[in-house]
C-alpha cells in the first residue's frame, strides 16, 4: 500500500554525458549531500555510465544499484515488470533515508530515465519531494568538442530521438535550423541515408563516449552505415550563409 505521507527527498541529478569533470557544482553536492545515490544499471549488471561518473565523488558504500529495464524496448509487460521492480527498490530508500539521489546521464529532464521513475514514486510514496539538478547534455559536450555552433540568432534547434524512427529525423532535417540525433547507433544506415537525402551531411559531426577513453568524434559525411554504439549523438548544423549575425 503506498505511504500516507513522506518528507523524503528525490533528487534526480544530471551528471553529463560521461566526462566527470562536467558533473556541476551542485550536481556533486547534491550527490554527496544524499544518504545514497541511486544508479540505473541493466539486468547484465554491467557498469553504466552514471555510476562509473558518481564514483569519481562518492564512495562505492554509498551507491545503490537497482536494476532497470534500460535496453528492453519490444516486450512491454518485461519493462514494465522491471520498472515495477525498480520503483519498489527505490520506494523503500525513500522510506529509510531522507534524502535518495538518483544519477542519470546528460539532464534529468531530457529523455530521462528518472521522468518514469518520479512519476512511480509520486504514486507509491505520496508527499515525497522531488527535485532536480540540470546535467549537461550530450549535444552541449559534442558541439563543444568539434567546434559544431547549435544556433544563431533566430534558428530553431530540434532534437530528436531516432528510437522513433529514421522518418522523424528525416522530417527534422528537411526543416530549418539545427538538428540533434539522439540514440541512433542501431539505425545508422538509415540516418546516414537521411543526411545525404535531405544535402545536409556535409557539416554533420557524429560523437560517442565523449570525454572517455574511447571518444570518437567523426564527419559523419565518413559513417559507412555500419551500427555505432547506442549512445550516440548526432548534430547537423544549420546551413549557414550569411555571413556573420546573418540569422540576427
Amino acid at each position: 500500500m503506498p505511504d500516507v505521507m513522506s518528507s523524503s527527498r528525490l533528487i534526480g541529478v544530471g551528471v553529463g554525458p560521461g566526462d566527470p569533470e562536467l558533473v556541476t557544482v551542485k550536481g556533486v553536492n547534491a550527490l554527496r549531500a544524499a544518504d545514497v545515490v541511486v544508479v540505473p544499471v541493466m539486468d547484465t549488471g554491467d557498469q553504466g555510465r552514471a555510476e562509473a561518473t558518481v564514483l569519481h565523488y562518492v564512495g562505492a558504500e554509498k551507491v545503490v544499484r537497482v536494476v532497470f529495464a534500460l535496453n528492453e524496448r519490444t516486450d512491454r509487460g518485461r519493462r514494465e515488470a522491471a520498472w515495477d521492480a525498480a520503483g519498489g527498490r527505490v520506494a523503500q530508500l525513500l522510506r529509510e533515508h531522507s534524502s535518495v539521489a538518483f544519477a542519470t546521464i546528460g539532464d534529468p529532464n531530457v529523455y530521462s530515465t528518472f521522468t518514469y521513475l518520479a512519476q512511480t514514486i509520486g504514486e507509491l510514496v505520496p508527499g515525497t519531494v522531488i527535485e532536480t539538478v540540470p546535467g549537461i547534455t550530450a549535444m552541449q559536450d559534442l558541439a563543444a568538442r568539434s567546434g559544431a555552433v547549435l544556433t544563431e540568432g533566430t534558428e530553431p534547434l530540434t532534437l530528436v530521438p531516432v528510437t522513433a524512427g529514421a522518418a522523424v529525423l528525416k522530417d527534422a532535417l528537411s526543416g530549418p535550423g539545427t538538428v540533434v540525433a539522439y540514440k541512433f547507433g542501431r539505425q545508422a544506415q538509415a540516418v546516414v541515408e537521411a543526411l545525404r537525402e535531405t544535402g545536409r551531411i556535409e557539416d554533420a559531426v557524429w560523437g560517442s563516449a565523449l570525454g572517455l577513453p574511447e571518444e570518437s568524434i567523426r564527419a559523419a559525411a565518413e559513417l559507412d552505415g555500419r551500427p555505432l554504439p547506442y549512445l550516440s549523438t548526432l548534430i547537423a548544423p544549420a546551413r549557414r550563409d550569411g555571413g556573420r549575425g546573418g540569422k540576427l
